[in-house]
């Protein structure tokens, strides 16, 4: 299947260009492998600023382990990855700190600690060794905190939250960092419908670059301006939502039958599934 791209050149080989017109990422034949077995196979991609970006596709798809390269987790197996221009080994990881702010999708334990001193943290990458927190930064945890609704729970330990609660407060330390970039591995898969909704119209709202894998196809057509599909570690379809999400990409990639109208309360895409069509009965090109 052709890819659309998120930009005419998306295949071009990358060059050093860190200007506000340049992608904020910009993958050429980025591969990934463990253990000899290839999980992201040639992916071909740019992301531009200041864009919201969902990154969507089946389980196992590849979807966390890209985000995992974007942040310098992963180390590449082959390809290249431009950060701003830049080569992503380039950069030391306190220096991708201060840039990228991520939410991955299960929280780690932190034992003994507060929802304050764990969104406190978020001002780590950014503060010298030793330093003290300010009235501003005193200000900028505590609104953070209230952002996410978790004001009632700022003295409580960490590790005695739900895991909704558990992603709200690690938002905030995301939100706390004031990064460039936020990553976010899917960051309603613990929430409630209300806190869904809120925290992603929270994510929007911070008019910076965000890139987040989501299950969830309205939310992703609701919130997203463009998509990323994925299925068995390639790239499927990029580009704005309506020309990523239609029949033939939901039958051959979710295995799904769905018809798409216009949702009844934005002018967005709404997904309307067959729930009572299996997929052994469904026809695949």
């Amino acid at each position: 299947m052709s890819q659309h791209n998120l930009s005419a050149e998306a295949n071009s080989k990358p060059g050093i260009d860190s200007n506000s017109e340049s992608p904020l990422f910009h993958g050429c034949d980025l591969c990934w492998k463990v253990d000899n077995h290839l999980i992201l196979d040639h992916l071909n991609f740019k992301i531009p600023r200041n864009k919201f970006i969902g990154i969507i596709g089946p389980n196992g798809a590849g979807k966390s382990s890209l985000l995992r390269c974007l942040f310098g987790k992963n180390k590449l197996s082959g390809g290249s990855l431009l950060f701003s221009g830049q080569q992503i080994e380039s950069y030391s990881p306190r220096s991708l700190a201060k840039k990228l702010a991520v939410v991955l999708q299960e929280p780690p334990t932190y034992f003994d600690m507060t929802v304050f001193e764990i969104v406190n943290m978020g001002l780590i990458p950014k503060q010298s060794l030793f330093a003290f927190n300010s009235d501003e930064d005193i200000g900028a945890i505590n609104t953070a905190i209230q952002n996410v609704e978790l004001s009632h729970k700022i003295f409580q330990p960490f590790n005695t939250l739900s895991g909704g609660e558990k992603q709200r407060a690690l938002l905030a330390r995301a939100i706390v960092q004031n990064a460039e970039v936020l990553i976010l591995d899917e960051p309603t898969n613990h929430l409630d419908i209300q806190h869904q909704i809120a925290i992603l119209h929270l994510v929007k709202s911070m008019k910076i670059t965000v890139l987040l894998s989501i299950h969830d196809l309205n939310m992703a057509a609701a919130f997203c301006d463009q998509l990323i599909l994925m299925d068995e570690g390639k790239i499927i379809a990029q580009g704005d939502c309506k020309s990523v999400l239609n029949d033939k990409n939901l039958i051959q990639v979710f295995k799904v039958n769905a018809l798409l109208d216009q949702h009844p309360f934005h002018s967005g895409l709404r997904i309307n599934y067959d729930f009572l069509v299996e997929e052994s009965v469904i026809e695949h090109d």
